[in-house]
Parts: C-alpha cells; structure tokens; sequence
C-alpha cells in the first residue's frame, strides 16, 4: 500500500507551557489533510493552529499541559499516521507532587502558586488558570482534583476553566475561552458556585469578573479573579465551612454577607473544642433534624448541604423484584429502534413503563413484549420526542434510565452545478440537503463572503459541516466594441459641440480628458450615459473649449480621440432680404445619404439654415417607399411646422420640434420601426422658399428565431437546426447564440459566446439519459433578439453495444434458426429490438431477414437458397440507430444435417398408465431425427383403429389422443420412429380401470343372539383392477333406511352385531376398487327374524313430506366474449347451478361440438370451461353453452374473435408448402 505523505511527523516531547509544532509533507499540493486528537478531528482554535502551504501541512500545539499528552493522527485520503506528544518526567512528577500533597504535613507551607500557562489576554504572571468543571475551587478541592469528564455540549468552549490550587492569602485566576467565529452576537457568560449560586452578585472586594474580545483569535475571554480566598486540601476538608455563609470570626477574611466583619479587626479565636464529625451527624439523623443540626453548627447553606448529602454514598439495597435493571443511559440514532430489556424475578408480575412520569402504552411505535422473566420495550422509528427518562416499575419498585436521540449527519441531496457566465453578470449557485435549517458556509478559494440563501431544504451557495459539494465557475470576457467612434468638430462661438461614441456593453462606465486633464461636468459641461452611448456636449463654445478630447473606458487598456476646431466668424449686417436657403452637407435617398438609427434611441435631425427675415419651417413625412424625381411629391401622412420657435402643429407627443437662430431641430423620443421613411423639410420667408429630403432608417435587434430543431442525438452530443428569424431588424445576421438546459431545471447555460455564423451546430458536453431542451438567439450588429421557444426536450443516448454469442441453433435445406444474447451495455435508452439480415458469401448486399424489428433473441429464417453458402449477421436498435453488427465467424452452408432417430419417452410413461373409462388419453412422446422420420404407432402388434384413436405427428413430437376412453382400449401400445434403415422403438402399457360389478351369493349363514353370520362371493367383474374391499350395509324392513356397517372390509364374510330381536332386517353388500363402489349391490334372498315381544305400546311412525330439491339450471356466470391470438390456446369459462346435475352441451355457430377433437370441455364444482386449442381465424364464431335437466334448461352465448398471427400464419404456409 502506497503511503500518501513523503514526510510523517514523529513523536515529541516538551514541556509544560511550550509550544510544538508537527509538520507532514503530502505527495499532491491538492490532498485535503486532517489532523487528529484521540480519534476526533482538531478544529482550528486558540489552542490548536492549523494551515497548510503548497504539499506543507503543520499542526501547531500552544501552551502545552499534562492533559495534551495523548495519541495524535495525520489523514490524508486513506493514508494514517500516529504520533505523540509527550511531557518531560520531571514536570511530570512536579505536577504530581503538587496535586497530591502529603497528607502527614498538618499545615502546607506556602509557596509560590504554579504559573499558568500565559494567555492572550495579558493577565499577570500571579494568575493561575485551570480547568473547573463547575467553576468553583472549592468544588474542585471536594472533588479531589477530578478531571471534567463532562462533555461540552454547545461546542463553544475552546478553553475551559482548570482546576487550581492555593495558598491562604494568595490570588488565583480562572479563564474560559469562548470562540466566537460562528456567533451572531456577544455570548452571555455565567460564573457558578456549586451548582446553583450564581457569582454575579458576588462580584466585590474579593471576586471580580472580566471578559474581553481576543481580535487575533476572534474568541471571547472570561476571568474569574479571587483575590485573598480561602481553599484547603480534602484531608482537612470541613462541612461547615463549605456551606457556611457568614463566619463566625467575624474576621476580615470571612463570607460577603457579613458586612459587620469590614468594620473592624478582631482577634482569631483558636477553638479547643474536639473536631466533630457533621457527615455522621446526619447520616444518622432524620431528615427533619436537618435544621436543627444546621443552625446548632452554623450552617446557612441548607441547599447547598442537602445536595451535598444526596451525593454521598449509600449501601443499595438488592432489588426484590428486579434481577436485572435498567442501564444508566443508551443512546440511538433517529429514525432507528431501539429495545430496552430488564429481568424481573417473578414472570407473572405485572410491569410498567413510564416516559418523564407518564404511562406508555402499547401503539405502533411502543411495543411490549414478555418472554420468561425478561421485559422487552422496543420503541420504532426514534425521533427527538423520544429523547427521555424511562422508568419500568413493578409495585413499588422501580428502575429508570436516559434515552439520547443522535440526530443524523447532515447529507447533500442535490450537488452544485457548474455555471459559465460573462465577466460583471450575477450567478447563483443552488443544492439541496437532506435536513432543514442545516448550517451552512458558502466558500471560493478559503473566502466566504458571498451571499448566502435559504429557502426550505434548499441552499443557495452552500456548504456543509461535514460535506463539500463543488462546482466550477467559469468566466468569459468579452472584448468591448466600438459602434460608433467620436468624430473631430469645428464649431462656431455659442454653438453647442456635441462629442458622441457608442460601445458594445452598456454597463461600462468611462472617462472623458481634454489634453490629458480629467473633464469635470459644470454649467456649460454636459457628460451623459445612456446605454451604451457615452456623450460629451459642451454649449456655447468659447476659444478656451478648443482642443484634444478622449474617452477611456474603465477597464479596457484602449481610448477614444477627437479634436475640437473652433471656427471664429466674422458677421456683416446687411439689411436687406435673403431667401431662405438649408445647408445639408448630402441630400437624397442615396444609401450614403440614409440614416440609422437604432429602435429605441432619440433621432435628432438639426437642419442648418439661413434667410432674411427667420423663416417658418414646415417638417413633413412621407412614405417609407421613395418617389422618383420629375413624379408629383405624395400628401404627406405627419406635418410639424415651426414659426418664431413655436410649433404650430404636432401630431404625436413623442415628436419635438425647435428651431434655434440658424438652426432648425427636429427630434423623436424613442424611435419606432414605423418612424422610418422619407422626412422633408421646408423653409419659407416672404423671399422664398428652400426644401430639402432626408431619408430616416430605423434598425432594431432582429425577430427571435423560430424553436430549433433536433436532428440527431448520441451518447454526449446533438445536432440542432434552426431557421433564420422572419426580421432582421434591418441589418444583417452577423450569427448566432446557442444555450441549453436540463428539463427539469430552470438554469440555461451558453454554449458560445462568440456569433456562429451557421443554422446547424453540433452540442456537446451533454451527460446520457438526461432530458435537454435547446433555445437560440439571433444577433446582428444592434445587439441579440429575445430567445426563441426550446426545442423538444430529447435525450442524448448512444448505440448499444453488438449483441454477443450469435450462433446456429439449427439448419434444414431452407431454413437457418439462429440465437443470440442480449448486449453487454444498453445504456440509458430503451431496447427497442434486433434487426436480423443476411447474405451470400462474397457480396456486399446485405438483405433484411424480415420486416421490422424482433423483440426475441432466436429466430428463424425462412427461404433460404439450398446449398448457398450464406453470412448472417444481427444489431441491436435503440432511439440512437443500430448498434455494430453481431456477425458468424464464417459463413454457413443452407443444408440439412443428417440426426439418428431417438424417441426421449417421458418419466411418467415408463410405467403403467392408468385411466378411467371415460377419461381423454392424451400421449405426447417427444423424439429427434433429422430428416423428419417416420412415426408408425401399434397396440398389440396390430394397426390402431383411426376412428377410436387420434395420431398427430411433427418435426419433434408425437401425439396419441383419445378422447373418451374404454375398456378395449387397455393394452401396450408401441411407437417406432424410422430414417431410412435406422430405427427406435418405445411401448408404453395404458390400463383402463371402471367401477367393479355387485358380488354374488349374499347368504345368511347363521343367527344367534343379536348376531348374524353373512357370507358373499366376489364379483364377475373387477374393472380391470383389483378388489379393495366392500361395504356392508344394513336396513330395517319397517323403515328400509340403510346404515354402514363396515366400510373397506377386505373378506368375503362377516358378523353383524347388535341388531334388534323381533326385528326383520335386510342386507346388502357393495364391492370396491381403485374406482370407486359397484353400481348395483348384492342383496340377501333370505330375512332374519328375531323374537321380542312387547305388550302395550303401539309405535305409530310421524309422517314426513319429502322436500322437493329440484332446481332448474341457472347460469351464475355468463360467458364472456373475447379477442384471441391464433395458434395460442384460448378457453371460455361459466358457472351453472342446478338440481340434479344438468347436463351440459356445447355448440359453436349451433352446431354440437361435443365429440370435436379440438374441443376440450372440463367441469369442476359447477364451473364449465371450453378449452380450443391452437384456434386458427376459422374458429372464430358465436359459442353457446347449453345446461338441461328434469326441470328445465338454460342457455349463455359469446362471441370469439380470432386475431391472425403473422408467424402462425407462415409456418401455415411453410408446412403447406412442404406437403
């Protein structure tokens, strides 16, 4: 086993107080490594540092004590390795020797208090920490220095208090450490006395409380300082004093209550009187000489005495009714069960299960159980409710434990998913755990502070105590675009310079500079961003405005220049008139003359113009189709006209119209495509008039294509089309982009970034057998139509594998039968079946054996050429195309292979076969043989009687039917199979068997007593079969009712006893076989006569009316019409009552087809079934079921459909044609 670290930490040893580093060096930089103390993972903390660099990983141990000196381990993957740390002898022994000090010694002598280990927290080097499990020296002192085996159950305590130890007159400190980095707000610290008295209170002279926050560490610090406070050793360890509030010294050094002590000194009276064991005291007295023996002793604390009391030990009594108790605690994960066991020592007693006081009884989840003396509670299904105290009584007595309920681990349910998003955008990562309200820490690269949300079982950005789930980001920064460029200006003094550029992202922000100097906005100085158009305007330019302008866009190492001319123009007045005139550097409907403007922005046409006086300007719009020059101007559909800056008329709010002196605007907010066309404008003045045409073109991002298309699909790809979009906005496709998700999550990922050009794209990176749905956008330059509906949700799947073990199983002269296995590897997508082809040797043809696909692995191929040598081969098909081909190891030769004869003659008919009269004899004797053989059937020697016996024959078996067989019919039957000059036999032995004839010669051969002798002769006829036995009934002649006197009796004479003297009685005897009693019985010729007289008493017999139990026929069941596959058997079923039996007959189209061969007919309890077998499409009809009997009859009708079977119906042909 290779080890996963090339350097392990070894063994240390320090001192108490020192710091110890461990450091292991791993093979990989990427291993997660984790660091151990007795088996339990060591988080990061005040005491333990853990960090980790490159394949460096350290563990760093600080201020070392006794209790550190364990077994440590380093994981990493499933390499282990263990070390230990360990504390010098010598500091070992000090220790010892401080905390057991020598009990000869009266009064220790003082001495330096043991430095604590220092602390962050800057206390003096006086202090002494320690670890206190009740934060009282006083109770460490009782408890003989014990160590707090208590567990921490809030996880917050990095460092707990110590135990310590101390002389009279000196200071001791205790510190606790609380971590603070999963805590919302400043913890709440409580120091305690005992196990109730809060110290708070206390706080004085004597005991002061700190706490401060530790920013290094970010944990919180708590201290306890006692200044001047008494402790002695166990030995010297007196009652009074522990639970003494106030002494009765009266000194300086005495409890705070006593208030009157701080007023003066007194002398220390020493006490002669002899020590006093209180313990004993009240041990023995009763608990209500408590108080008297408290107050007599000067012991206030009666809480603190009592639960001191409590503790002691006591001699338990040996339980009388339990001989096995209850176990202190158990504990049980949730969800799971648990059986709690006791043993009582009388099995009859009546037990009791309490939970916190109350009765349980027996549900679905408590159950009871008894075996013996044993008690058995099995709770199922624990949850947190079940967290407890349980007690079990019986009478009196009783025995209690815990139950802790452990909550499972946290478990990721749903993993992240990678996420590939452009630079600036919001990504949001999603997982779900198994546990609601779960803690949970989102993390990038060791740094947590992305957001984090919670909605249910499900987080967002999540991480698990004790799981990881991962996920990739990936980041794509695209290079920013420049649409339109700022231009160079010359402009005139009070013009308005306007300096406009537009980029591809409109998010980016950017910086305007004039000669290198930063421009900053002010009365005159405009900066605007709206989109992604970035614009400077600057109005009523002066000289000082001239110069180099530049726009740099933050974050992108590229700027934008232009240069600002400024034009001074020298103006003479004239008074005189000038006709108007509008000064366009291009006019016309010229490409070069169009402009664009994008849906959505401002269009802003200022027209430069000039006459004297101002002239009145009139804008007007045409149609979006021009005119050719010398035809008349169309009416206009919008007029706006302007005089003295006014609008004279405005048809839509979104037009502006202004005019300026020289200058005449005309804007539209929010251009439309319908704003495009031909707009004109004229000037006019009593001079004259000048008209100009300006031909506007709105583009906009193109129409969203329509949904893609899937053409194909394979195991981790797919090929998608698409259509153009039926708009382009009014400028050309430049390509096209491409996203895709899972259909069950709502998250599209882009699959390029860059426009592809093409409508047919190939996605990959898919995972097999999930549902995907595919959406396109469409791009030109303005920017990316809305995306198109999703594609059908398809699944990407692979081919199977070739399907394995293809073989001949069997050959004839036309004919080739062929078997195979399934493939190895299916995959995700249903197997839809196999394609079966074929050809010659040679060719490259291949031929489909037949139409379709098969979901069988054997078939059979039919007209094959005889004697050709033919290569057969078979895929398997799936919702991804065939597989590769499964095909013969060589080519196969279509000729039939000579077999000799063999009859395989079934188990059951190596014996006698045994059957009623009446019953159907149905032989089936499979054989082999190749070609067919010749099957000749014999009884006796001699030829079978075709009318009585029924021989079917073919290719691998033999039939013999008979369906209602007699008694001629017993003998051996011989079946020979013969090919050519080679031959086999069998014989089977049938023996028919039917009910035995009466005996004969029923005589009375004596009578003595209540006793006669009869005597018989066995019957003429057996039935085939031997005689079982007989039965012997007798009847008095008065009354004629038989009864049974023997049954089964094997002799052929008898005694009967006990008959009636002066009675006539007659006899009768039946005989037995296999198949039951003789029709008919023996009767006696002679009566015997017994004498008895009786005097007095005439017997009159009561007269009974026989009860009529007739019934006619009722069908309880009708019959029920059907639809059936030919060459399969079919049966129709009905139940019919009636008294007596009525008998049943069957008929299909009304015609009887009770002695049909084909035709198999059962009653069982009054249940009638036609069985048809092998139903052929000429079967099919109205069947009726018809029940007769003395009182009356009943009839019940359906009607049969036969479906035809392709493959019946070809082996049809096939044996047709071979006959």
């Amino acid at each position: 086993k290779i080890s996963a670290f090339t350097k392990k930490p070894k063994t240390q040893t320090a001192e108490i107080g020192a710091t110890v580093i461990f450091e292991a060096e791993t093979e990989k930089t990427d291993v997660k490594v984790r660091w151990q103390r007795d088996s339990k993972d060591i988080a990061s903390s005040y005491k333990y540092t853990i960090s980790a660099e490159g394949n460096m990983h350290s563990l760093t141990i600080n201020n070392i004590v006794q209790e550190d000196a364990v077994g440590y381990a380093v994981i990493a993957g499933v390499s282990k390795v263990k070390f230990e740390l360990k504390i010098k002898e010598s500091e070992v022994k000090e220790a010892q020797k401080a905390v057991s000090p020598d009990p000869a010694v009266a009064e220790p002598k003082p001495e330096e208090p043991k430095k604590a280990p220092p602390a962050p927290t800057g206390s003096s080097a006086s202090d002494t920490s320690g670890t206190v499990s009740d934060g009282s020296a006083t109770e460490g002192l009782l408890e003989s220095h014990q160590p707090d085996t208590r567990q921490d159950l809030t996880g917050l305590f990095t460092e707990k208090p110590q135990s310590g130890e101390v002389n009279v007159g000196e200071n001791i400190t205790f510190v606790a450490r609380v971590c603070g980095e999963s805590l919302l707000k400043k913890p709440t610290v409580k120091w305690f006395k005992g196990k109730w008295m809060d110290l708070a209170s206390k706080s004085g002279k004597h005991l002061q409380l700190k706490e401060h926050y530790d920013r290094n560490s970010k944990s919180k610090v708590s201290k306890r300082n006692l200044f001047y406070s008494e402790a002695r050793t166990t030995d010297g360890f007196d009652i009074r004093t522990a639970f003494r509030r106030t002494s009765t010294d009266a000194g300086e050094d005495s409890g705070e209550l006593d208030f009157s002590a701080l007023l003066k000194k007194r002398a220390v009276h020493v006490s002669t009187e002899p020590e006093v064991d209180v313990w004993e005291i009240l041990q023995k007295a009763p608990p209500s000489e408590y108080e008297k023996i408290a107050f007599q002793y000067g012991i206030t604390d009666l809480r603190g005495m009592l639960k001191r009391l409590k503790k002691m030990k006591k001699e338990e009594k040996k339980s009388a009714a339990f001989l096995r108790k209850l176990d202190p605690a158990y504990q049980v994960e949730k969800g799971h069960k648990i059986k709690l066991q006791i043993e009582v020592a009388n099995p009859d007693a009546e037990v009791k299960w309490l939970k916190n006081g109350q009765e349980i009884h027996p549900t679905g989840r408590y159950i009871f159980e008894s075996v013996g003396n044993k008690r058995f509670l099995t709770i199922n299904n624990c949850t947190l409710a079940d967290d407890a105290a349980y007690t079990c009584m019986i009478g009196d007595e009783k025995t209690v434990t815990e139950l802790f309920v452990k909550e499972p681990p946290v478990l990721i349910v749903r993993n992240l998913e990678d996420q590939m998003v452009m630079k600036g955008e919001r990504v949001e990562f999603e997982c779900e755990v198994s546990e609601e309200g779960a803690q949970v820490k989102c993390s990038h690269s060791n740094f947590t502070s992305h957001q984090f949300r919670k909605h249910g079982h499900q987080h967002f950005c999540t991480r698990l105590t004790f799981t990881m789930p991962t996920c990739q980001l990936l980041l794509d920064q695209k290079q920013l675009e420049v649409y339109q460029n700022i231009a160079d200006l010359t402009v005139k003094a009070k013009d308005q310079a306007v300096f406009k550029c537009e980029v591809s992202d409109e998010n980016v922000k950017g910086i305007w500079y004039k000669n290198g100097v930063e421009v900053k906005p002010d009365a005159r100085t405009h900066i605007t961003h709206i989109g992604r158009i970035h614009k400077l305007t600057i109005d009523e330019v002066k000289p000082e405005d001239e110069g180099d302008y530049t726009f740099v866009p933050e974050g992108y190492a590229f700027n934008l220049s232009a240069k600002l001319n400024f034009l001074e123009v020298k103006i003479d007045f004239v008074p005189r008139q000038d006709p108007p005139k509008i000064h366009l550097d291009c006019m016309g409907r010229t490409a070069e003359s169009t402009i664009l403007v994008v849906a959505g922005n401002k269009l802003r046409l200022d027209v430069p113009i000039t006459g004297d006086p101002a002239p009145t300007v009139v804008w007007t719009k045409g149609e979006k189709g021009s005119f050719k020059e010398g035809e008349s101007r169309p009416e206009p559909r919008h007029t706006w006209t302007v005089k003295n800056g006014e609008v004279l008329t405005d048809s839509d709010g979104r037009v502006h119209v202004e005019s300026t002196k020289g200058h005449c605007i005309f804007t539209i907010e929010g251009a439309e495509r319908q704003d495009e066309g031909v707009y004109s404008v004229i000037v006019r003045n009593p001079a004259g008039e000048d008209t100009a045409d300006i031909n506007v073109k709105v583009v906009d991002v193109p129409d969203p294509p329509e949904a893609p298309r899937i053409l194909s699909v394979g195991e981790d790809s797919c090929i998608v089309q698409w259509d153009p979009p039926l708009f382009d906005g009014g400028q050309p496709v430049i390509g096209y982009v491409l996203e895709r998700k899972k259909k069950k999550s709502y998250r599209w990922m882009r699959l390029n970034f860059d426009p592809y050009k093409e409508t047919t794209y190939e996605a990959k990176r898919m995972i097999e057998g999930v549902a995907y749905e595919m959406r396109v956008y469409a791009v030109n330059t303005i920017g990316m139509s809305r995306p198109s509906a999703a594609s059908q949700p398809f699944v990407p799947v692979a081919p199977t594998s070739e399907p394995t073990g293809l073989c001949v199983d069997d050959i004839s002269d036309t004919t080739i039968s062929l078997k195979w296995r399934a493939p190895e590897r299916i995959g995700s997508a249903e197997l839809e079946g196999y394609g079966v082809e074929y050809c010659k040797e040679g060719s490259d043809e291949w031929i489909p054996a037949f139409s379709g696909l098969t979901e069988r692995t054997t078939v059979i191929v039919h007209d094959l050429p005889t004697g050709e040598k033919m290569q057969f081969r078979v895929r398997a098909y799936n919702m991804a195309g065939p597989s590769l081909p499964a095909t013969l190891q060589q080519a196969v030769t279509i000729r039939e292979i000579m077999q000799r004869p063999k009859i395989w003659l079934p188990r059951n008919l190596r014996q006698t076969l045994i059957k009623k009269v009446g019953e159907m004899i149905n032989l089936v004797i499979p054989f082999q043989g190749k070609p067919r053989p010749q099957v000749t059937w014999t009884k006796n020697d001699e030829p079978l009687d075709p009318k009585q016996v029924s021989i079917r024959n073919s290719d691998t078996d033999t039939i013999l039917f008979v369906r209602r067989s007699e008694r001629k019919d017993s003998g051996k039957y011989e079946v020979q199979v013969q090919i050519e000059n080679v031959e086999d036999r069998a014989s089977v032995n049938i023996q028919i068997v039917d009910l035995p004839g009466p005996p004969q010669n029923l005589k009375v051969i004596d009578v003595w007593g209540f006793n006669v002798a009869l005597e018989w002769k066995p019957p003429k006829d057996n039935g085939n079969c031997d005689i079982t036995g007989y039965t012997i009934q007798k009847a008095d002649k008065k009354t004629m009712e038989w009864y049974n006197v023997y049954e089964q009796y094997r002799r052929t004479n008898c005694v009967v006893s006990d008959l009636i003297m002066g009675n006539e009685y007659v006899f009768r005897v039946y005989a037995m076989n296999m198949v039951g009693l003789s029709p008919e019985p023996c009767l006696s010729k002679d009566n015997s006569r017994f004498s008895c007289l009786l005097t007095g008493i005439v017997y009159k017999p009561p007269s009974y009316k026989e009860h009529d139990f007739s019934e006619a026929p009722k069908f309880t069941h009708p019959l029920v019409s059907r639809s059936v596959i030919a060459g399969y058997n079919a049966t129709l079923s009905c139940s019919v009552r009636g008294i007596p039996k009525p008998k049943i007959t069957w008929y299909k189209n009304k015609m009887d087809i009770t002695n049909e061969a084909k035709y198999r007919m059962f009653s069982n309890q009054g249940v009638l079934t036609l069985e048809i077998r092998k139903p052929c499409p000429f079967d099919g009809g109205v069947y009726m079921c018809k029940a007769v009997n003395d009182s009356g009859e009943d009839v019940v009708e359906c009607k049969l459909e036969v479906v035809p079977n392709q493959q019946f119906l070809s082996s049809v042909v096939h044996k047709l044609k071979r006959f």
